[in-house]
């Protein structure tokens, strides 16, 4: 026996980098949800349909028996369709920035519109296992981190509580992504012409993905400055963050607060004392690379932090959540 769960938004890159992970799960069978009217069937290979197909509402995804839904849809569609789904007692990961942001202030600071299911943002759960494990098999809504926030947290927090971080000397994050982190619909922006052989810096000083870090890893906002980047590559995120260290005066005892944080996690991979990480490592998989290095001179301190934005960063992370809501091994179809 496996279980029914949907996909929402299975033409997008999340939502397709979901099918494909789902499909190979031992423990579920996948569904798509049609969400849109002017939705059209792509081509198949004979022999190969591919999963089932209902339309996007509570009562066909009842009928069908599921009981996860994962929205890879726009916060706007994401308020509306979680609470259909949670009302008719489905199960919702949601992977847009909708619910992560915890109060309506919050976010229309950052997201520029009102929040239109304010309980329902009160009551999600924020679905970065490392940190939130024990509330995630509980949920009814769960919020899955934003891709910079993920490769940020993981690399800031167990410093953070550790001490080992200067806050009053600031933080900067240098973060760089590939193009399918914009999304798969038709931009200027993300044009071939655009981004090949191009490299550009975008939404300064007021990023949407910010305020995760503030709230995980307990920064203040005049302590951190984040910049995200385009790269002319598909997927893959590289975040290389600034810092100055206090009460530690090398990369071995830095990394040993890696260590003592991560020693039980399946998907945070540790580099030796000096060594750093790259993308090639992180691609098609659900590892968070981490790497640093100190100069014992001056104090300054370089971790690269490095996932695969549809991985870790959005389906993989989904899938990691899925299993814990449903009781599999955490592991299960992203190893």
């Amino acid at each position: 026996m496996t279980t029914n769960v949907g996909i929402v938004g299975f033409r997008g890159y999340s939502g397709m980098e979901l099918e494909r992970i789902l499909t190979a799960h031992s423990g579920v069978t996948p569904w798509l949800l049609e969400h849109r009217a002017d939705s059209t069937q792509e081509p198949q290979p004979i022999g190969h349909s591919g999963p089932p197909r209902i339309p996007c509402t509570a009562e066909a995804a009842s009928d069908a028996g599921i009981q996860i839904v994962f929205l890879a849809t726009p916060p706007e569609v994401s308020m509306e369709l979680a609470a259909a789904f949670v009302s008719a007692g489905i199960r919702v990961v949601d992977l847009s920035g909708a619910f992560r942001l915890v109060t309506p202030e919050n976010y229309k600071h950052w997201y520029k519109s009102d929040h239109t299911q304010p309980e329902l943002l009160r009551e999600a759960v924020y679905g970065l296992p490392e940190f939130n494990r024990a509330a995630v098999p509980q949920a009814r809504l769960l919020s899955n981190p934003g891709c910079y926030p993920t490769a940020a947290n993981l690399a800031l927090r167990p410093l953070v509580q550790a001490g080992v971080i200067d806050l009053t000397r600031g933080i900067v994050c240098d973060a760089k992504s590939g193009v399918s982190g914009a999304g798969r619909k038709a931009s200027l922006k993300t044009a071939f012409s655009e981004v090949t052989e191009n490299f550009s810096a975008y939404s300064l000083l007021d990023h949407r993905h910010v305020p995760e870090v503030l709230m995980n890893s307990a920064i203040q906002e005049e302590d951190f400055s984040f910049t995200a980047q385009l790269i002319p590559i598909h997927r893959g995120i590289l975040e290389t963050i600034y810092f100055r260290a206090k009460g530690v005066t090398t990369s071995a005892e830095l990394l040993d607060v890696y260590v003592n944080a991560y020693r039980n996690e399946p998907f945070v991979r540790l580099y030796p004392a000096g060594a750093v990480p790259d993308l090639r490592g992180v691609n098609r998989t659900n590892f968070c690379d981490i790497g640093v290095r100190l100069d014992s001179k001056t104090g300054r301190a370089v971790v690269v932090s490095c996932i695969d934005n549809l991985g870790k960063g959005a389906a993989g992370q989904a899938i990691q959540n899925m299993n814990l809501m449903l009781g599999f091994n955490e592991t299960e179809g992203l190893l």
